[in-house]
């Protein structure tokens, strides 16, 4: 009995492992479940389309050959920004972010969170970040052990901090963020079309499929362009919507995280202080130059970290008052509120720091 209980606990620590192992790939494969989901009904599709429609449907030849033309177009670019929105090259946060041990060692050590505050401020001087927390600190990941670029945040997914990251997408398997962001937009832009032409060209004839005008030769694939039909109405509703939504986000040059909460400024919150305008705002996500704008090349300009604000974010230094009028949607302190604490504090010229106004 004894010697069945050493056996167990020897066991255990490995047994652990092997499970962990395990659970961990059985998660992986899990995640790809939405993206496999995906190909299927698009290669189904493409069955129902070319080869029920175009071919065994369609007797005109002239009008084969448009349809094919243009809907193979579609399905390359289609195609090819969903490839480089899930495989695109997610790169790390920059090495002169994180915290070198000795930084570390300090921050770990210190016993007040005023002390560990002033570590981290020391830190960041000199790093290009102008947002804070909502209590005015330096935004810190305890996970990844960095000080986070601005708009970078951790995903708990991918357990990793990314860079403008805007939202884990499960049906691409990978973060929306800095460096596919143009590549999702792409994505929905042409799955949209895809399933805007497969809806206006199935319709004559699922019109005529529906009141029965149709020969024995074409009661085969009948369910098939049916079905296209529908399945290409239900994708076009909830792409249109998701689609109008980020080319809202990308006119004010926001993420979905910051729609939702706005990112804090050293003058407070704004939900708009990225914004430069809704064609330089385009121009930061799709690039300068308008022959590469709707192909699945990288363009965006910047390196993910570094962003132009509005100018009253680039004069200020931060202001750490006790209260901030903050809620949910990122709505900024009043110009009341502003204007006496413009009484007690004085702007410092350097980065990060607040003087105390004698008075």
């Amino acid at each position: 009995m004894a010697s069945s209980m050493q056996n167990n606990r020897a066991s255990h620590p490995g047994y652990c492992v092997c499970c962990r192992t395990c659970n961990m790939w059985c998660w992986r494969a899990f995640k790809w479940l939405p993206v496999l989901l995906i190909v299927a009904i698009v290669t189904w599709s493409y069955y129902a389309y070319v080869i029920q429609l175009c071919i065994f449907t369609i007797e005109s030849t002239i009008e084969q050959i448009i349809y094919l033309i243009l809907y193979h177009i579609l399905l390359i670019m289609f195609a090819w920004s969903y490839w480089r929105t899930i495989f695109a090259d997610i790169k790390p946060i920059p090495d002169k972010y994180k915290l070198p041990e000795a930084e570390l060692e300090k921050l770990l050590s210190a016993e007040t969170e005023d002390a560990q505050r002033t570590i981290l401020e020391n830190f960041a001087k000199d790093l290009p970040i102008v947002t804070r927390t909502m209590s005015g600190s330096v935004r810190y990941c305890n996970r990844c052990v960095l000080v986070k670029p601005d708009r970078a945040h951790h995903c708990s997914i991918c357990a990793r901090c990314v860079l403008k990251m805007d939202h884990h997408c499960p049906w691409v398997n990978n973060c929306v963020c800095f460096h596919n962001y143009k590549f999702f937009m792409l994505f929905l832009g042409y799955a949209l079309l895809y399933c805007l032409f497969i809806m206006s060209t199935c319709l004559p004839y699922f019109i005529r499929f529906w009141k029965g005008d149709f020969g024995p030769s074409g009661s085969a694939g009948r369910y098939h362009i049916v079905f296209a039909f529908f399945v290409a109405l239900m994708f076009a509703i909830s792409l249109g919507s998701l689609f109008g939504y980020h080319c809202y986000l990308v006119a004010h040059n926001r993420t979905t995280l910051e729609a939702f909460r706005a990112p804090m400024f050293r003058g407070g919150a704004d939900k708009n202080g990225f914004s430069m305008g809704a064609f330089s705002n385009f121009k930061e996500v799709f690039g300068v130059s308008p022959n590469l704008w709707i192909v699945p090349v990288f363009t965006s300009a910047g390196d993910g970290c570094d962003f132009p604000v509005r100018r009253e974010h680039q004069l200020q230094t931060f202001i750490a008052p006790p209260d901030h009028s903050y809620d949910a949607m990122g709505t900024t302190r009043s110009s009341v509120e502003m204007a006496h604490e413009s009484e007690r504090w004085r702007l410092c010229p350097r980065r990060g720091r607040t003087v105390p106004q004698i008075v």
